[in-house]
């Protein structure tokens, strides 16, 4: 539905509605949220305990023509009740806007706890298919210890070599000292 434009006479108004300001919620937002982080200091309470007391003293000590808030101190109690009902709903306003950036955030963190999980999930599937592929090849302490295996057994078979050529050496040494005899 098109909003009536109001330049235009021959298109009635509508009757009964009230048509606010419009604010840009953003900077609105962004003002209770300076107000909310102003009223939690200690330098707004310093300010608003010297207004209070300056406000005491006036009406307390001041000649009575200058007093314009009686003992009761109604207009002060009256400033200070306008004052609450216009902090409660910024402050509100700037816990919504908290609450709002804090679900944004955790949601970015769920986000990103999801994917490094899914990395680290494919990673370790990809060092087990590295282990289980590596388990078929042949690693440097199989081979030394294959090599020392293999070299005992060419010592061994030099050794016995030896023996039989010393054994054949001597035994035809036996013989040929028959021989002569």
């Amino acid at each position: 539905m098109t909003e009536p434009r109001r330049d235009r006479l021959d298109q009635p108004v509508e009757p009964g509605r009230v048509r606010l300001p419009r604010w840009d919620p953003e900077s609105f937002g962004r003002w209770s949220e300076n107000i909310a982080r102003y009223m939690g200091t200690a330098q707004f309470i310093v300010w608003m305990t010297l207004v209070i007391l300056t406000w005491f003293a006036w009406n307390t000590l001041a000649p009575s023509a200058l007093r314009f808030d009686p003992y009761t101190f109604t207009f002060l109690t009256l400033i200070l009740s306008l004052q609450a009902s216009y902090a409660a709903p910024l402050i509100l306003l700037a816990q919504n806007r908290q609450a709002d950036r804090d679900r944004l955030a955790m949601e970015e963190d769920r986000r990103r706890a999801a994917m490094q999980k899914a990395d680290t999930e494919y990673l370790a599937r990809e060092i087990a298919s590295l282990r289980i592929a590596l388990g078929e090849v042949a690693t440097r302490d199989f081979l030394r210890s294959e090599l020392a295996r293999l070299a005992d057994e060419l010592d061994e078979a030099a050794h016995r070599r030896d023996k039989r050529a010393r054994l054949d050496w001597e035994e035809d040494r036996k013989g040929l000292d028959e021989g002569r005899r």
